[in-house]
């Protein structure tokens, strides 16, 4: 699904340059490459704040407990995600509110969310699925009316830009009070273990969040809150300076082999390929087809039997899951999740397709639809 090792190969004279500087140093906490990375990423977004931290679902907790809500506050999330974006609000002692998704985006709906608002919601998390923006505009506005937080889950499509209806341009991730993001290694930007990172243009948010991810404490010793201890580790921010050099350099190669795919599988009447939206650039975390007609396990039998690798995501919605039964919610209660949940599948989708790699899958494709 993803080839990390030749990526690795390709970009290796430079990582691990990058990683031996590290070693030299011996600054494995905090050290330089993590603030050249906060700066350097703050750039790339145009945001005024990037607090680094240890992994995505860190990120997302930490935004939330920013925002200082209490116990039995509900925070609006969709259904159709991983399941760190319903985890932290559960975690917290929060209550999760679920909306459907748009079957074009897979993205939460806007149209849903009045109905979802009551006099104790606090916040919306919309989760930007597969590298493409939720409808950002709507949603403020819905937020802005009601006084509500957002915090944007940009850890699938970190760098897609976003374009509001009097053309303004911004990154996913600094759109709402705060954006959040995951660099797990199969990321678009990744790197070798667990990182994340929380962006906001708010710079009292900013300045608590920074305390926050490092214990509570401003200066060493002296504690102003309760914090957490989520850092990202120097050598991660090392590796993490060197991608983000490529990032654009990636999406494009994601989005030439989703336009290749788009050519081969377009005119298959079974599949739908990826939705495009007006509003948000995609680059294509993953390649997400829908089967319309057949067998999806049928189908990923076969493909798994040419050796070509599928995954399905999200086999069982949130509000199905065991975990989370407590909600109440029921099968039917969201029909497009549970629809995409039971025909979605994913075909390989990385920056080290190669042509004939693309024609290899989209071939037994074809020829699965024609036996």
């Amino acid at each position: 699904m993803v080839d990390l090792k030749r990526q690795y190969e390709h970009l290796k004279l430079e990582i691990d340059q990058a990683i031996q500087n590290t070693i030299d140093t011996t600054a494995f906490i905090n050290g330089p490459d993590v603030k050249s990375f906060r700066d350097e990423l703050a750039s790339y977004l145009d945001v005024e704040h990037v607090i680094p931290c240890g992994n995505g679902t860190d990120a997302l907790q930490v935004a939330l407990l920013s925002l200082d809500l209490e116990p039995g506050d509900e925070v609006i999330t969709t259904p159709f995600s991983f399941i760190a974006s319903i985890e932290v609000i559960k975690l917290l002692r929060l209550t999760p509110v679920l909306v459907d998704i748009d079957p074009l985006s897979f993205n939460l709906d806007p149209t849903l969310l009045l109905d979802a608002i009551t006099e104790k919601t606090r916040a919306i998390i919309p989760v930007h699925l597969f590298g493409q923006c939720a409808n950002m505009e709507e949603i403020l506005k819905i937020a802005g009316e009601h006084g509500l937080k957002t915090i944007e889950d940009t850890a699938q499509a970190l760098g897609t830009d976003y374009t509001f209806s009097n053309n303004q341009q911004m990154k996913a991730g600094t759109i709402g009070n705060l954006g959040t993001t995951s660099f797990f290694p199969s990321k678009n930007l990744g790197c070798f273990g667990d990182g994340g990172a929380i962006m906001t243009r708010d710079k009292d948010l900013g300045d608590r969040i920074r305390t926050m991810v490092n214990h509570g404490s401003r200066v060493k010793y002296y504690y102003d809150e309760v914090g957490v201890n989520s850092r990202l580790d120097t050598l991660q921010a090392a590796i993490l300076r060197v991608k983000l050099r490529h990032l654009d350099e990636f999406h494009k190669a994601r989005q030439e082999a989703a336009a290749a795919y788009d050519l081969n599988l377009g005119d298959i009447p079974q599949l739908r390929i990826p939705g495009r939206v007006p509003w948000s650039t995609h680059i294509f975390h993953q390649y997400t087809l829908i089967l319309e007609k057949g067998s999806r396990d049928d189908l990923v039998t076969y493909l798994r039997s040419k050796d070509i690798p599928v995954m399905i995501y999200y086999p069982l919605p949130l509000h199905l899951q065991k975990a989370y039964k407590d909600l109440n919610y029921s099968n039917g209660d969201f029909p497009v999740t549970e629809s995409m949940s039971e025909s979605v599948f994913s075909i390989p989708m990385h920056t080290e397709l190669e042509k004939e790699q693309i024609e290899y899958i989209c071939q037994y494709i074809s020829e699965y639809f024609k036996r």
